[in-house]
């Protein structure tokens, strides 16, 4: 049996072909009674709107794509989270992306994105595509940075400022006497690292304190974590740092593992602060402190910002929000009593 077409449904619901379009896309041209005519003959013949075609006749699909650096990282999917809740009551639906923070798979998804049409993109960028963005909103698909600033301010932007959030990490390590840090991060070339990087030094210097021992790693993720503890317990215990200063949680985690396997006692021995407060840096075996990030509310208000240029093509007004991050303290930096 071949499948029902928009045809069929006018036809079963007495309405004009225009109409049930009208429906589909939510208009509220439409009246309730109607509207629900309509929706009884799709329940009724099956029908499956072929929203591919559609893409070819307007030239523009209803969907949005989001591009993080590391699905396995609650922070971005806690960003995704936000962005689909407020799509979803703008009548869109999201693509994810996941980069794996490789520049090579970042420019495989922008293909995809550029060949579903998609309507907006919302992209924590790897590598420098700043061109290939700007050829895609030329296409008429609005990009919006997310986590990410951008100096030429040429993209609207939801951000961080991660320098700060550096900045009192370091300040509370040395608040509860640490004397002797390593910031353990991702690769340099992710600007989060640099700037968080950048305001722990800022807060050692201001403070006049020690330098901070500088741990570079591949990735992100907890299994990096672990490698850059072992490089910290690989050294003299003379020269081993009493605190550590992780670039999210999934390292901080991973070092919060490293170290209690070799029988170093957290926090009396070092102590760990990490970034982003996810759900399992609150409920590790002991609570890791953290630097929080809004990830959700970051995706919503992201959303916000590109249904702006989506609702007006035209629109060159590129707002940057700036949130502030927060401390909070749990046991990894300060024993109980």
């Amino acid at each position: 049996m071949a499948a029902a077409n928009v045809r069929d449904v006018a036809a079963l619901a007495g309405v004009s072909v225009g109409t049930v379009s009208n429906v589909l896309n939510q208009s509220k041209r439409v009246a309730p009674e109607t509207a629900r005519r309509v929706h009884d003959a799709i329940d009724k013949l099956g029908f499956i709107r072929n929203d591919a075609a559609r893409q070819l006749r307007v030239g523009q699909s209803r969907t949005v794509g989001i591009m993080v650096l590391d699905v396995s990282n609650p922070f971005f999917t806690d960003i995704a989270r936000g962005a689909e809740d407020a799509l979803s009551q703008h009548g869109r639906s999201l693509i994810l992306g996941n980069s794996g923070e490789d520049s090579a798979r970042e420019l495989s998804y922008l293909d995809l994105f550029e060949e579903q049409r998609v309507s907006g993109l919302l992209i924590t960028p790897v590598g420098n595509v700043l061109s290939r963005l700007e050829r895609l909103r030329d296409r008429g698909s609005p990009v919006v940075l997310v986590d990410r600033h951008e100096n030429a301010r040429t993209f609207s932007s939801v951000s961080v400022d991660d320098q700060r959030g550096g900045q009192l990490a370091v300040e509370h390590l040395l608040d509860v006497g640490r004397t002797k840090l390593a910031f353990v991060g991702g690769p340099k070339a992710v600007l989060q690292v640099a700037d968080r990087s950048r305001g722990a030094r800022d807060a050692i210097s201001e403070r006049g304190a020690r330098p901070i021992r500088m741990v570079e790693l591949d990735t992100m993720r907890a299994d990096a974590g672990r490698v850059g503890a072992e490089q910290l317990l690989a050294l003299a215990p003379a020269d081993r740092p009493d605190a550590v200063f992780a670039a999210n949680d999934l390292i901080a985690l991973g070092v919060l593992q490293a170290l209690t396997h070799a029988g170093v006692r957290v926090p009396d021995d070092i102590a760990i602060i990490g970034y982003d407060d996810i759900y399992f840096a609150a409920n590790a075996a002991i609570p890791i402190t953290s630097i929080r990030q809004p990830a959700w509310e970051m995706g919503r208000t992201a959303t916000e910002l590109l249904m702006a240029e989506i609702a007006d093509p035209g629109l060159r007004d590129y707002r940057h929000v700036v949130f502030q991050p927060e401390l909070v303290v749990r046991a990894s930096t300060v024993s109980p009593g």
